[in-house]
């Protein structure tokens, strides 16, 4: 039977967390900021957007390299400058005194940002070993789940109650704490000096996906259709092709492509990605839907959604112990169907639905997420030999950042394009905005008018939502497949403790 996490395992655990909740509720902490800061600095929407858009980009960018430099250097080393940048971009973000200054200072606090979770979930993975692996993930997915939940709540806050400069000055504290005690508590670890970077791979996969998001961001406002859009989006994507090509023939890629290929993690990073695409997507929609149609606050909105992260919480930690036991292949085939049952609800969604229901089934899907998520990682850590697992960690990492900005694209364009198409002889031009603005106008129009577009509206939803649903039955594919060979051949490590052997 597997041991659980030591003392001085779980102190490691508590150490690392600090960081990687405060860069990961930073992705959705300042969207609720955003009226307030296009106001501060006199800016228009589309400008300021890009106060989002240019962290994610920074993200984004620098993931690919985490593997290479935490190799190279030492992962505590690259986890206490990760910190450093971080919190000082969050200190001159605070500080900022116009639109260009703040958008220059999250790109400065994105690239710390993205080198953290790597960073935390090598550490971890080495510091427990491949026995304890799945209650460690179990540990490290709580900040990936709640942080779109609690981003919008914490941010909500403090725009309220202080100022949108105390949504970036509360990470001063955190941060110092955080590098204080990492450098304290962490050991260090061997780097490998003659560990050579892989420079045509990082100048094909960083750049790629950062035009390759920006793509998918613009798409959220003017479409796919629009050259701002599809220019970037092909870019990046024929950069990512040539990435893969290359990484398939060099003797030491960036990230080794041949290890998914030759593993169950291949089977891991397909489940994983539809997963992304499709959770990450519909956690954009549940809340627009409690704004937009049900006129619910930002805050309000948040906390309607919190059931999903209270049935994650539940089972995560329950989760890892079942991979530590059993084995992962076998959980996220369990964890997608409740994800579905979840999602059903909704595409049915209508303008009077009952919270009670819409409740209980975001409740539902957190179960889900809380049984899938982690597990699914597992079985990408644990089907890799061990010194690849500093490179599966930022592939992993890699998936989850372009899966989540996928699933917030193609999903709202989704929105947008069956908002138009449902209310426009209702509501004439009013209706034919698209993203988050028009939506945002929606909910502004009297009660009379809103009464009126109110079920066209949740129609829309309810046929966007189906997408989301289709993706994850889709995600079944894979997991299934992953689970009948994880029965057939069931890794070493869970049981044994004893490195995993390629397949």
């Amino acid at each position: 039977m597997p041991e659980g996490l030591d003392r001085a395992t779980l102190i490691v655990a508590g150490v690392v967390l600090l960081g990687a909740v405060m860069s990961i509720l930073d992705t959705t902490v300042v969207n609720v900021a955003i009226d307030h800061l296009a106001v501060a600095f006199h800016s228009s929407l589309t400008t300021i957007q890009w106060v989002i858009t240019g962290y994610t980009l920074a993200l984004a960018a620098v993931i690919p390299v985490t593997g290479w430099a935490a190799d190279r250097f030492g992962t505590k080393r690259i986890y206490l400058w990760s910190l450093v940048l971080f919190t000082l971009g969050s200190v001159l973000s605070g500080l900022a005194w116009s639109d260009s200054s703040l958008i220059a200072f999250r790109v400065l606090q994105g690239i710390g940002g993205g080198m953290i979770m790597p960073s935390v979930m090598t550490i971890m993975t080495k510091k427990a070993g491949p026995h304890r692996m799945g209650r460690v993930m179990g540990v490290l997915g709580v900040p990936m789940l709640l942080a779109p939940i609690l981003g919008p709540i914490l941010g909500g806050w403090l725009v309220d109650s202080a100022s949108w400069r105390w949504i970036f000055f509360i990470n001063l504290p955190i941060g110092i704490v955080a590098f204080i005690l990492a450098l304290v508590v962490l050991e260090p670890d061997q780097p490998q000096p003659a560990h050579r970077l892989d420079w045509l791979g990082m100048l094909l996969l960083s750049p790629g996906l950062a035009v390759f998001i920006f793509g998918l961001a613009e798409s959220s406002t003017y479409g796919f259709g629009s050259l701002r859009s599809w220019g970037p989006t092909l870019a990046g994507i024929l950069l990512i092709a040539a990435w893969f090509i290359h990484s398939w023939r060099t003797p030491n890629p960036l990230i080794d492509l041949r290890t998914f290929a030759h593993t169950r993690a291949g089977a891991a990073a397909g489940t994983f990605l539809l997963f992304a695409i499709s959770v990450f997507g519909s956690m954009l929609l549940v809340p627009l839907y409690f704004q937009a149609v049900r006129g619910a606050s930002a805050l309000q909105a948040g906390l309607l959604m919190a059931p999903g992260g209270l049935g994650a919480m539940l089972l995560m930690p329950l989760a890892g112990r079942l991979t530590d036991r059993h084995g992962p292949t076998w959980l996220p085939a369990s964890g997608l169907p409740l994800v579905a049952i979840g999602l059903i609800p909704f595409v049915f969604v209508g303008p009077h639905t009952s919270y009670v229901v819409l409740c209980s089934a975001n409740f539902v899907q957190g179960l889900g997420m809380g049984l899938a998520m982690m597990p699914n990682m597992t079985a990408a850590m644990q089907a890799v030999p061990p010194a690849a697992i500093a490179r599966t960690s930022t592939a992993m990492n890699i998936i989850r950042q372009a899966g989540a900005s996928i699933g917030t694209a193609v999903l709202s364009v989704i929105l947008a394009s069956a908002i138009t198409s449902n209310l426009s002889a209702i509501a004439g031009s009013r209706a034919s905005g698209s993203g988050s603005g028009g939506l945002a106008a929606l909910q502004h129009l009297p009660a009379s008018a809103h009464a009126a577009i109110a079920g066209p509206l949740a129609d829309a939803f309810g046929s966007t939502f189906v997408w989301a649903l289709v993706l994850i039955l889709v995600a079944l594919i894979p997991a299934v497949g992953m689970a009948v060979s994880g029965w057939r051949r069931p890794l070493a490590a869970p049981l044994s403790g004893r490195p995993v052997p390629q397949e």
